[in-house]
């Protein structure tokens, strides 16, 4: 083994490592005032969580947006009850029961109005078998903003007035987006895992615990920073969820890494000054090269042009910031507190780990590569290329509520209204008409459109137009017959806004813009599809630029750049065979469907980042 202990190079990691060691208070106190600044100023100037859904330039975004300047009562998003009788709907019994939920629906907090199935307003809502109906509740704000309690007291209402012959129950996109998991669910799990695999690979409370105080300070830091960033742009749970777990991975890995390096130095016979110094130099400094990668990595997704997606990324190199501040500073600060007592308080019953490394089994496996190298990389290549095949037919969409375990209220109720109304009932099309030019004609040009969409074969039904009280806007909801996530579908989007409806408004001087939760996802997809390779090419160009900075070769940099695209594409191959070929879907119970439109996008900046980290610590 070379003697690691006289291998330290000078300069400025030299310098920092001993200032570290001769004065672990003093960064111990930088650290923490980081800490302590960033969560004072996130207490007065930060903002709460408000994740921008915004897809600017799309057509479904100039709906919305009419939507919400002409028919502001429209700008809340709804729930919908569903309900099912054996006996029929209409049946004496059971509307009463059903006009019974209704009224009791309309006293619900948040709630702004009930439309009841047998209501005016209603007409359409009651199947053609007349077994099942729904009520469409409406509320005064967006989904994600509407509290867990509120929507817990429409799904209780639902459940309690469910009977033997008589089911009802709550979904739509309300109840879909209160049934994700709340921050902090899944993290926590994370965290305990992490503990697990620390105190196996460490055997010591003492050593197994640094990482995590390293990795949980630079969450701590992050998270205000991302509450000071929420005033700027929109931030949503899942931005600081996903950045939560990207910081705390990378912490951990950074953490570790200098603190693996650290024992081996004192083992060496280094003392602590010079094992800190050596470790910062070496494994400092890769850390250092690794995060910028990551943070690169990351920051490819600012050029998708989605906020909510753009913020996701923000959020996750701002974590990853944090985790190298704390890895460069925290981290070796408690090292040299710490001392020779880093493997105190020895857990019972596990093996350090460490030694000589011709014990280890890493080690042998190296060995038996090298003698044979050309077979292993035949068979790791076969194995990669085999991943990756079913990539070649991703498919992608969205998910919605069809998607989910059928312990889901949003999930059955869903079912119900598709047995009842077609496949196409779950994703209806919003057709927003902007008449101000249209004049006199404007009923007309309302008609023309209602009668050329009516006539498609891909269309199960139009509604009646609903007008604003200015009558120079217009609304119809286009239920189609296919399933929101079928081809169908997204042809049908792509027709009404190419042929059908510029014709029905030939001369009239009247705009139609189709819009809806369906074509919003159609238009993010073709979005990030289409800046994809933009992306790829920056996030690509910038690593290889940095990895030959760091290693001085070019043919290293384009190995660690072929490589780690044959990992996302064998990634991407597992998530086909997972989500959209429905492989596992009888252990999860979730239905398979097409891979959400931003995941592959998100996916590969943050596996990229990640692999290129992972290369970064092997290679050096």
């Amino acid at each position: 083994m070379p003697d690691i202990a006289n291998s330290s190079p000078n300069g400025l990691f030299e310098r920092w490592a001993r200032f570290t060691a001769r004065k672990p208070f003093a960064v111990i106190g930088i650290s923490v005032a980081a800490v302590a600044v960033a969560v004072f100023a996130a207490s007065m100037y930060g903002a709460p969580l408000d994740p921008d859904f915004s897809a600017p330039g799309t057509e479904s975004q100039r709906a919305y947006d009419l939507l919400t300047e002409r028919f502001p009562q429209q700008a809340g998003d709804s729930a919908v009850i569903v309900f099912r009788a054996q006996a029929g709907v209409t049946s004496d019994p059971a509307r009463q029961q059903i006009e019974d939920v209704v009224e009791q629906a309309k006293r619900l907090p948040g709630v702004a109005g009930v439309s009841s199935p047998f209501s005016d307003d209603g007409r359409g809502a009651i199947s053609a078998d007349g077994r099942i109906a729904y009520a469409t509740v409406r509320y005064g704000e967006r989904a994600y903003a509407i509290p867990a309690s509120q929507v817990h007291a429409l799904t209780s209402l639902a459940h309690d007035a469910s009977g033997d012959s008589f089911t009802v129950e709550a979904g739509g996109r309300v109840v879909e987006q209160s049934e994700h998991a709340p921050p902090g669910a899944t993290e926590s799990i994370g965290l305990l895992i992490a503990v697990i695999i620390l105190l196996v690979a460490f055997g010591s409370l003492m050593a197994a615990g640094i990482p995590l105080v390293a990795a949980l300070a630079g969450v701590g830091m992050s998270l205000a920073i991302t509450g000071l960033a929420a005033r700027v742009f929109g931030v949503s749970d899942a931005a600081r969820t996903i950045g939560i777990m990207i910081g705390a991975g990378v912490g951990i890995d950074y953490a570790l890494f200098i603190l693996t390096r650290f024992r081996e130095t004192l083992r060496a016979g280094s003392s602590v000054e010079d094992g800190i110094v050596v470790s910062m130099s070496t494994a400092g400094r890769m850390v250092l090269f690794a995060g910028a990668i990551v943070i690169v990595a990351l920051l490819g997704t600012v050029s998708s042009g989605i906020p909510i997606v753009t913020a996701i990324g923000v959020a996750g190199a701002t974590f990853v910031a944090a985790a190298m501040f704390m890895s460069l500073t925290l981290l070796p600060a408690l090292l040299a507190l710490l001392g020779d007592r880093v493997n105190r308080l020895r857990v019972p019953f596990i093996r350090d780990q460490g030694g000589p490394v011709e014990a280890s089994v890493w080690y042998r496996l190296a060995l038996r590569i090298q003698r044979h190298p050309l077979r292993w990389f035949a068979a790791s290549l076969a194995l990669l290329l085999l991943l990756a095949a079913p990539a070649l037919d991703i498919r992608l969409g969205f998910a919605d509520a069809g998607n989910g375990t059928t312990k889901l209220d949003s999930r059955r109720a869903y079912d119900l209204l598709a047995e009842g109304f077609g496949p196409g009932f779950n994703g209806p099309l919003a057709v927003v008409l902007d008449l101000r030019e249209a004049g006199a004609d404007a009923a007309d040009v309302v008609d023309r459109v209602r009668a050329s969409v009516s006539e498609r074969a891909d269309v199960a039904s139009v509604s009646s137009a609903a007008l604003n009280e200015a009558g120079d806007a217009a609304t119809l909801l286009v239920t189609p017959r296919g399933a929101p996530q079928d081809e169908s579908t997204k042809r049908l989007v792509d027709e009404l806004r190419g042929a059908s409806l510029p014709a029905a408004l030939s001369g009239s001087g009247a705009r139609a813009y189709v819009g809806g939760p369906v074509a919003a996802f159609i238009d993010i997809g073709d979005r990030l599809t289409s800046r994809a390779p933009l992306a790829l090419a920056a996030v690509l160009g910038v690593s290889f630029v940095l990895l030959m900075a760091l290693f001085r070769s070019v043919l290293v940099a384009l190995k660690a750049v072929v490589m780690n695209l044959l990992s996302m594409g064998a990634a991407y191959g597992v998530l086909v065979v997972i989500f959209q070929w429905g492989w596992l879907s009888g252990l999860t119970g979730m239905k398979e469907g097409p891979i959400e439109t931003f995941v592959p996008v998100l996916l590969f900046s943050i596996l990229f980042g990640l692999s290129m980290d992972y290369e970064v610590f092997l290679i050096s």
